[in-house]
């Protein structure tokens, strides 16, 4: 699948920035394999992608213990050009741009800000501009303003459940406007209900167009500042 996967992108130029998904939990266990074992293995499939980020979240609740197992991934991706990205999940035990922040820096990695995250755990701008060094990626999605009011709602939401960018409630533009502009905006816009309404290819062209307008009024401005 490796093989096939670059020949894939030799063929339509397509890169890889980031790989996901590891969730610490503090058992040392990943899959049945020990937790580092599974890193190592996900940081030389993505070397051999070219990838230079691996996205990680915390479900341990000795979050002192997380920081120490960030610390070592850390250590361990220097070997693969690959830099951990912390991911605040507002279910997990790490929900917070601060707490993330951090934690990173104390590990000497980085963190992933997923728009839908960012609302459903009230991160403010003033947050996310005091962390921007941190940050090597945004995900953007959408939704309504309140989400579930339990843990079982916000995890299918996250995971199978996500508004197209430009269609919900999220200031979007306030949120990619507190980060520098030369930040990659990916799109993790996941729903089940409107993949089997409309088909994979379709669904991916909808999110395609959707982020380009989100985006293209953010352009201009840029744009404008850069001529002032």
């Amino acid at each position: 699948m490796l093989k096939e996967t670059l020949a894939r992108m030799a063929d339509t130029g397509v890169t890889v920035e980031d790989i996901e998904f590891l969730l610490l939990d503090g058992t040392g266990l990943q899959n049945g394999m020990d937790q580092r074992e599974a890193w190592l293995q996900m940081m030389e499939a993505g070397q051999a992608l070219g990838a230079s980020s691996l996205t990680v979240a915390c479900a341990d609740p000795d979050v002192d213990r997380f920081g120490d197992h960030l610390a070592q991934m850390t250590h361990d991706g220097r070997a693969y050009g690959i830099v951990p990205t912390l991911e605040p999940i507002a279910y997990q035990a790490v929900r917070s741009i601060p707490q993330a922040a951090g934690l990173a820096r104390r590990a000497g990695c980085q963190i992933v800000v997923d728009a839908l995250h960012f609302n459903r755990f009230g991160g403010t701008l003033d947050e996310l501009a005091a962390a921007a060094d941190t940050v090597p990626l945004v995900q953007l999605c959408d939704g309504p303003a309140v989400g579930a009011a339990d843990r079982a709602g916000l995890v299918t939401e996250s995971r199978s459940e996500r508004g197209v960018p430009g269609e919900g409630d999220f200031d979007l533009a306030a949120m990619l406007s507190a980060l520098p502009e030369t930040v990659p905006v990916s799109v993790e816009t996941p729903s089940d209900s409107r993949v089997a309404a409309q088909g994979e290819l379709a669904w991916a062209k909808t999110l395609k167009a959707a982020a380009d307008s989100v985006l293209a009024p953010l352009d201009t401005t840029a744009l404008t500042r850069s001529k002032k």
